[in-house]
């Protein structure tokens, strides 16, 4: 009997290029979580305070608010390889910063100097990477490579938390975490170096204002993509307790390790549901389910907020990583496919303003509101927001709630053509 690939899970393992992006992927994002682990419980254990957590965010959100628009146009203009080759090396070389800085104890500047060289590289990866995607496989395996892309970063996502609180010791501080993060960045570094992708559309045309705003101009023009983005971003912005798992850390009065798999439980959570969507077919109302999914993150926030129980918090940051999927895989599927490749640059430095930097930016907001009213009151505001946003993106766009399934989305070729005008 054959095998129809769009029913058939697996179709996008077929393409050797997409088994290499995965597998560069893993490895930067298990080194960049047991990193992140490590910097929050280093800051707090040598300040004790909120703010300073916040700041990380905001030290490595910046760079992308700055520049990823020209970085979305380059993403078209050079080499996507060439240009995640060069990102992964700045950020293995900020990784050994990290080291440095904790090994000799410098001041704290010095490691938000680190992670804004991080952060400076991510804005060029961020449109390079996702602009990638579609050129290493082909259109009827796409909806499947996204899923189980976001699949295998949520199973990263949830290793490197773990790995990175056992590694992490009063004598060493996070200098382990940030050798691992070096290391695991040199084994992306090698199966990046190994993919083949087709040449970007437009290469070595000038850039140019108009090139920059184009992105803009497009999602502007499509009702869908904006609302997605908005939903995302603010839920993420709003609803994101991370940065404030180190305090939760001491609420709940675990240790390193129980604070690692605080930090582990989202990307648990998400990694069932992204497996469960990468074996059925496409949802059949992707709109309802974005609206319901962001909806049940607010309510999951707000219970871990007030909640004391080690086990009732670890469950509700496993609800939060697995609603939070739902809306990621769709909102990711539906920009991919209305978008067409040769603004996929441009959109997706679009896309890295709004929703890469909304867990940087969260952060920041997380931790200053903390400093002013307390770390309870701040995640369960936050909570409170998510609920507030969706019912705002219900009001004004309600062609969200009509959104079916999206193997029907395709590119608007009238749309496209008034953008590029």
């Amino acid at each position: 009997m054959s095998i129809n690939n769009r029913h058939f899970p697996y179709a996008a393992f077929r393409h050797r290029d997409f088994r290499l992006i995965v597998v560069a992927s893993v490895a930067s994002t298990v080194g960049a979580e047991m990193q992140s682990v490590a910097v929050g419980w280093e800051l707090y254990r040598r300040t004790h305070q909120a703010l300073p957590l916040g700041i990380v965010g905001l030290v490595q959100a910046l760079p992308v608010v700055l520049l990823a628009l020209p970085a979305g146009v380059v993403a078209e203009r050079v080499s996507r390889r060439s240009i995640i080759l060069a990102t992964q090396a700045t950020m293995v070389a900020a990784s050994l910063g990290l080291s440095l800085s904790s090994y000799f104890q410098a001041p704290i500047w010095a490691m938000y100097a680190c992670l804004g060289l991080a952060g400076l590289a991510s804005a060029f990866a961020f449109p390079a990477r996702w602009a990638l995607l579609p050129q290493l496989v082909p259109a009827e395996d796409f909806h499947g490579a996204v899923a189980w892309r976001t699949s295998a970063w949520q199973v990263a996502a949830a290793t490197g938390p773990a790995l990175g609180g056992f590694v992490l010791s009063e004598r060493y501080g996070g200098l382990r975490a940030y050798l691992a993060d070096a290391a695991l960045g040199l084994v992306a570094l090698g199966a990046i170096s190994l993919i083949r992708p087709r040449p970007p559309a437009g290469r070595g045309a000038p850039l140019s204002m108009g090139d920059m705003l184009a992105g803009v101009r497009f999602v502007g023009s499509r009702p869908l993509i904006v609302a997605s983005i908005t939903l995302d971003m603010f839920a993420v912005l709003l609803g994101g307790a991370t940065a404030l798992l180190p305090i939760y850390g001491e609420i709940l009065r675990v240790g390193p390790v129980g604070y690692g798999w605080l930090r582990a439980a989202p990307a648990l959570g998400a990694v069932s549901t992204a497996v469960v969507l990468a074996h059925r077919p496409p949802i059949r109302r992707a709109g309802r389910a974005l609206l319901w999914s962001v909806a049940g993150f607010g309510v999951a926030t707000i219970v871990f907020g007030l909640s004391t129980s080690y086990p009732l918090s670890l469950a509700m940051l496993l609800l939060t990583g697995a609603l939070d999927n739902i809306s990621v895989v769709i909102r990711s599927t539906l920009v991919q496919l209305l978008t067409p490749d040769s603004l996929r640059g441009r959109v997706s430095a679009v896309n890295s303003i709004f929703i890469g930097i909304s867990n940087e930016l969260g952060a920041f907001e997380s931790g200053g509101l903390a400093a002013l009213v307390g770390p309870v009151a701040a995640v369960v505001a936050g909570g409170v927001g998510c609920l507030g946003v969706v019912l705002g993106v219900n009001a004004i766009w309600p062609q969200v709630r009509q959104l079916g399934p999206l193997a029907t989305v395709g590119v608007d070729e009238a749309a496209f053509e008034e953008v590029i005008a």
